[in-house]
């Protein structure tokens, strides 16, 4: 791995062979888990110019017309995030010589105060070529990390760190972008705010409130599309380039049936109900998921850009059979992409309901792709695979030149990134619309097979007894099964409501900076031993706080909570009245509770004892800051370790889902979740 300083070069191809299509990274994290950036993307021609506002790429514009470029999203990290980025060298115009890669803050926000800033890059096997830390970030809202460049027919990167104290729309502006020099988001030169500009010919980071002002009153403007929060270009409050095409999304009102009654069923393209055993699940599975990615192209580029895959003409296959000694494999699917007169190839193992990887049958697989020149191997399970922790161990021949690549899938993440597109982002047209609402109908079906991480594991219920009669002891192994099974399931709680919401929804990890995750899981789980509870946060776009998840196995209680800052301005009394009529509509039960300097707790009540008093949520003693507040709610958590009515599984989601209907939409500036008869309409 190839270590960059400060205004260094190398050329890709000196470092693998395999670099049609490469993974950026941008990382960065704190030590307190807090802190985070946007990256963006510019396709610069010979003048070093932009050729339009489409070669800008950032959040609310994340793909390239020809698949060049796609913007794969965030990935938590032990300390903070990672961006990735997928380039599709093969696809890039010849028109392009330079890519710049770029990341801004947002609200004032500077590099200066995060740690290890830094860029990775690697092969479309998912190694890592090289590596840019960026040591001298200081005072700086915006960074150009660094470059990708043409050498001919080479191509070579650059390590920039070169920042930007006029952020991004200073970044944006040097390249050639678009940028009305009006005031930002249609003000009139006095300041005051004017009509909304109707030349929709800039993209545009919309201007919302902080986190204090949206927690506690500030009325949000009523044109804020996505990426609230972030820093704002000047020019019209449109979110999306001149050049975007209009994208297709399904409504999010069901329509009135035509059925006489309930008991008539809609007849589905990929029915389920006939399904008897684990192979016909895994059978119908496989050939419905990629089939809809060789047909609705902004699916199967979704799944496959996060493995390497160029952007080009893809087909499917099940049930493929290959040689392997005296014993021929079948792998359950094989998606082919053909680019520039070269083929990408991945076989794909799939599993269903609780049943697990086999890891001589992925072994074999990856053997069979190494003989014969495939570019990666896919598992595709029920399970959520955590950072640091590969669910099937494969031994690599270091012999071999050609590597493969073994990547894993979770059903709850194909069903994430169908609901992303056909309820948020859009498709091309009505009929993939339709292609993957019918996806998405199969994959909830309860007869699929496809429902994500559903049980706790075996260790589930002898923690509990331990936990419950104080025989638990520190370095149990089964305390770890729990605490690993604990973070799958909040990785997966993220999934479902960030689906819903259409916004990013992340494990907030508050970890010290270079802490092995394995190594942080057994901290974990010897605290749970000590203390019987799980918990962890969830970080949600456009909320003004960490929303707190914890499940107290002594006591069987669950609680969500957040925390919201108190405003900057103003006084006490009027901030607890303003919450409280904020929260007219939350459960009677919500408990409040005032945050105050010190290590004394302040004030608490439930919302319907306070509300004909909201004083009561003043410090009696003189002189007490109030620093912010606490909502909570309380819920008895399943017994089961599974995914029933009465699972565990089942009464954290509910717990969420409860607590973000019920409270967090009520805070200024909150995305509502839609309801479950908008999910599923169709």
């Amino acid at each position: 791995m190839h270590e960059m300083i400060k205004g260094s070069n190398v050329s890709l191809a000196a470092l693998s062979e395999n670099i049609d299509s490469v993974i950026v990274s941008l990382s960065w994290g704190s030590s307190t888990g807090e802190g985070d950036a946007d990256v963006s993307v510019l396709l610069l021609n010979g003048n070093g110019k932009v050729r339009s506002d489409a070669d800008f790429h950032f959040y609310n514009n994340p793909v390239a017309a020809d698949g060049s470029v796609q913007l794969l999203g965030k990935t938590p990290t032990a300390d903070g995030n990672e961006d990735r980025i997928s380039f599709d060298l093969t696809a890039v115009s010849a028109e392009i010589d330079r890519i710049v890669l770029a990341a801004s803050r947002y609200e004032g926000a500077r590099f200066g105060e995060l740690e290890g800033v830094k860029l990775a890059l690697a092969d479309g096997g998912g190694e890592e070529l090289l590596r840019f830390a960026i040591d001298d970030a200081d005072a700086v809202s915006a960074i150009i990390f660094g470059e990708l460049y043409r050498r001919a027919e080479d191509w070579k990167f650059r390590a920039v760190g070169q920042g930007y104290d006029a952020g991004l729309a200073g970044l944006a502006t040097d390249f050639g972008v678009d940028i009305d020099d009006d005031a930002a988001a249609g003000e009139t030169p006095d300041g005051t705010a004017g009509d909304a500009p109707t030349d929709a010919t800039a993209p545009v980071l919309p201007e919302v409130p902080g986190p204090q002002e949206a927690a506690l009153g500030a009325v949000p403007s009523p044109r804020q599309p996505e990426g609230e929060g972030r820093e704002t270009l000047p020019g019209n409050p449109t979110a999306r380039p001149r050049t975007a095409k209009k994208k297709v999304t399904l409504p999010k009102a069901a329509r009135k049936t035509l059925a006489e009654n309930e008991s008539w069923r809609d007849a589905r393209l990929f029915p389920a109900s006939a399904l008897k055993s684990d192979r016909e699940r895994e059978t119908r599975a496989t050939s419905v998921l990629l089939s809809v990615m060789a047909q609705v192209p902004e699916f199967g580029r979704r799944l496959t850009a996060a493995f390497g895959a160029p952007a080009g003409r893809m087909e499917t296959f099940t049930e493929v059979t290959l040689p392997h000694g005296d014993s021929p494999r079948r792998p359950d699917g094989v998606i082919r992409v053909a680019r520039a007169g070269k083929l990408w190839t991945a076989l794909v193992e799939t599993k269903t309901n609780g049943s697990a990887l086999k890891a001589d049958q992925v072994q074999a697989y990856m053997d069979i792709a190494a003989r014969r020149g495939y570019e990666a191997v896919i598992t595709l399970s029920n399970d959520v695979a955590l950072e640091g922790s590969p669910l099937v161990e494969v031994k690599i021949d270091g012999r071999r030149k050609h590597r493969v690549a073994l990547w894993h899938l979770s059903w709850a993440e194909v069903a994430h990134q169908a609901q992303m597109l056909i309820r948020h982002e859009g498709v091309g047209n009505a009929a993939h619309a339709w292609l993957l609402q019918e996806l998405l109908h199969y994959l909830r079906h309860e007869n699929s097979g496809c429902h994500g991480f559903q049980n706790m594991g075996p260790a589930w219920v002898p923690v509990r007894n331990g936990i419950d009669d104080e025989t638990l002891c520190q370095g149990d192994p089964r305390a770890l099964e729990v605490v690993e099974n604990w973070e799958r399931l909040i990785r997966q709680v993220c999934l479902r409501l960030g689906g819903e919401l259409g916004r990013k929804v992340l494990p907030d990890h508050r970890a010290k900076r270079g802490i092995d995750p394995t190594v942080l899981r057994a901290r974990l789980a010897d605290q749970l031993c000590l203390d019987g509870r799980l918990q962890s946060s969830v970080r949600i776009e456009q909320t003004p706080g960490v929303l707190t998840i914890s499940a107290d196995l002594r006591t069987g209680k669950l609680r969500t909570s957040i925390e919201i800052p108190a405003p900057e301005q103003g006084y006490p009394l009027s901030w607890a009245k303003r919450l409280v009529r904020r929260l007219a509509e939350a459960p009677a039960d919500l408990h409040i509770e005032t945050l105050v300097d010190g290590e004394k707790g302040g004030p608490r009540g439930t919302l319907e004892r306070l509300r004909p008093e909201p004083a009561d949520l003043l410090p009696k003693e003189a002189g007490t800051q109030i620093t912010g507040f606490r909502l909570s709610l309380l819920k008895s958590m399943g017994s089961s370790r599974g995914n029933a009515e009465s699972g565990f599984i089942r009464s954290v989601d509910d717990a969420v889902n409860r607590f973000y209907t019920g409270v967090v939409v009520h805070l200024d500036g909150v995305p509502r979740a839609p309801s479950r008869a908008e999910t599923t309409a169709g």
